[in-house]
């Protein structure tokens, strides 16, 4: 899957894991569910800045239900063919390849189902920047940058996106 920054910049990975689609179907949440809200391991002691108290952790992130059961939408569990790295986002990561990279939450430990649409991590930091919806759209703009390409990270080649 490509993997697409907000900074414009993007990278294809092999993800391998589950189709999101099955972890919804498994938990079977209630008809009222419209949202899956994904929280990530909470630990100071780890993750040094956790300490930073002026950020809202712990770091949630957040679909619709139609989101979640997309057929592209992924639980991640691996890169490059071996068992997903601490680095990339061990043990279960959210691989959602039409958003910004920022809604891929990493270190997933939590799975909430709600009627309520949550307030992100980087939508509670910086919402006119980094908004709930985060679809890559090469017409929208980022408010300090342009989306209308990308650079492909390996190669320093920009393509339109």
């Amino acid at each position: 899957y490509r993997h697409r920054c907000v900074e414009a910049w993007s990278i294809a990975v092999p993800w391998s894991g589950i189709p999101m689609r099955a972890l919804v179907d498994y938990a079977r949440p209630l008809s009222g569910a419209k949202y899956v809200v994904m929280r990530t391991f909470e630990d100071k002691n780890v993750a040094p800045g956790q300490r930073q108290f002026w950020y809202p952790w712990p770091y949630l992130e957040g679909l619709t239900i139609e989101e979640a059961t997309n057929e592209l939408a992924l639980i991640g569990t691996g890169a490059y063919g071996k068992p997903m790295p601490k680095q990339n986002g061990a043990p279960l990561r959210l691989v959602v390849p039409w958003k910004y990279g920022f809604k891929s939450i990493k270190s997933i430990v939590r799975f909430t189902f709600t009627d309520k649409r949550p307030k992100s991590f980087w939508e509670q930091i910086q919402g006119s920047e980094y908004g709930f919806w985060a679809n890559v759209n090469p017409e929208v703009d980022h408010p300090r940058w342009s989306q209308a390409s990308e650079k492909l990270l390996g190669t320093g080649t920009r393509v339109p996106t």
